[in-house]
């Protein structure tokens, strides 16, 4: 147990029970200490897992007993948490999106590397057994060459179920910025890196209505745009049509689709780990649900940590702060191609993240 890396988490909203419940009782990993900007949060954590401190968040990023800081701040807070960090000589695993805009991610990741640390970034449910069983078919030629995708995320808006739903509003927040990590990173693996794009977006109401918890009923401002459609140019060639939304009902298409020269593959909600991965061959008249061939079995919320750390410079993280730089290049290039009305070529490119081998629970965890 004392040669378990040593996590240290800031920020105890409503995704840290998630994390804590994949990460607490590992052997490869132990947390040492919880911070939040409400103390009593933090109180309340430290007092259900022993041996692991309640401290303020400047105690913490200057801790010598955390290896790493499990970042999990709203997306203002992202980079200034991870500065801290790294300044202490500390690696960072964040939850996504990298920051709030480019020029701070690029400076996280300039200053990583000076530090000699590494950065490590959600989203990991495209390393569960869907994504990588849906890659795995891609990479095997089951749809011949790619030729194009589509990738559709449409909700009512976060404030229906979430009590505290402003950050989703407001810079950093949006239905892109919010849920594409999902569908971007799994693009990259399953595409490839995009080297351009197309954007279109609109903001058509002003204010949403929280509905549920103590503030159900409050109206807030809306910041940042709440549709936001686009095309994605892949470096190998391929398109992607994708639209985020945050003022549709519900639809019927599929989360993701890559469409080939012989085939078409259905891919499951990236913003889980698993689901049905599902073929059409040319000439077949029926799908057929393709088995798990890769990817962590029954993965949950922080196996990507636990792959960064199992990494250990020996290989890229596949949740990388690479990525995620380039991801999140490519959400705000469709923002600013919508604004400006021009097609956007990308400064950023990243190399597709290693695949995860069909890997059982008992293993990973």
């Amino acid at each position: 147990m004392g040669d378990a890396h040593r996590i240290g988490v800031i920020g105890l909203g409503v995704i840290s029970r998630a994390y804590l419940d994949t990460l607490v009782g590992r052997t490869a990993v132990r947390i040492t200490a919880v911070a939040d900007l409400e103390a009593s949060r933090s109180a309340a954590v430290a007092a259900e897992l022993p041996g692991v401190q309640a401290l303020s968040v400047a105690e913490l990023l200057a801790s010598p007993d955390v290896d790493t800081v499990l970042n999990l701040t709203v997306p203002a807070a992202h980079a200034e948490i991870a500065l801290g960090a790294i300044g202490h000589g500390k690696n960072v695993y964040g939850e996504k999106p990298l920051t709030a805009e480019l020029t701070a991610a690029r400076a996280v990741l300039e200053a990583a590397e000076k530090a000699a640390v590494g950065v490590g970034c959600a989203p990991d449910t495209v390393l569960g057994t869907g994504v990588q069983t849906a890659r795995a078919a891609v990479d095997a030629g089951a749809v011949g060459r790619p030729l194009f995708a589509s990738a559709a995320m449409v909700t009512p808006g976060h404030e229906r179920w979430h009590p505290h739903p402003d950050f989703y509003y407001t810079a950093g927040g949006g239905p892109l910025l919010d849920m594409g990590p999902y569908y971007l990173s799994s693009l990259v693996h399953l595409l490839g890196p995009v080297r351009a794009v197309t954007g279109a977006s609109s903001r058509l109401r002003t204010e949403r209505v929280i509905g549920s918890g103590p503030r159900a009923g409050e109206r807030i401002p809306v910041e940042v745009d709440s549709h936001v459609s686009g095309i994605l140019e892949h470096e190998g060639g391929a398109l992607t049509t994708i639209t985020t939304s945050f003022d549709g009902v519900t639809t019927t298409a599929a989360p993701i689709e890559v469409h080939g020269e012989t085939g078409t593959l259905t891919v499951p909600d990236p913003n889980h780990f698993d689901g049905e991965v599902r073929l059409l061959e040319l000439g077949a008249d029926q799908w057929r649900t393709l088995p798990p061939s890769a990817g962590y079995v029954g993965a949950a919320r922080g196996v990507g940590l636990l792959d960064f750390v199992a990494a250990d410079g020996r290989r890229a993280p596949r949740a990388s702060g690479e990525l995620a730089l380039h991801v999140l290049e490519t959400m705000t290039a469709l923002l600013r191609s919508s604004a400006e009305g021009r097609r956007i070529e990308l400064s950023t490119s990243v190399e597709r993240p290693d695949p995860v081998p069909l890997t059982p629970a008992e293993k990973w965890r």
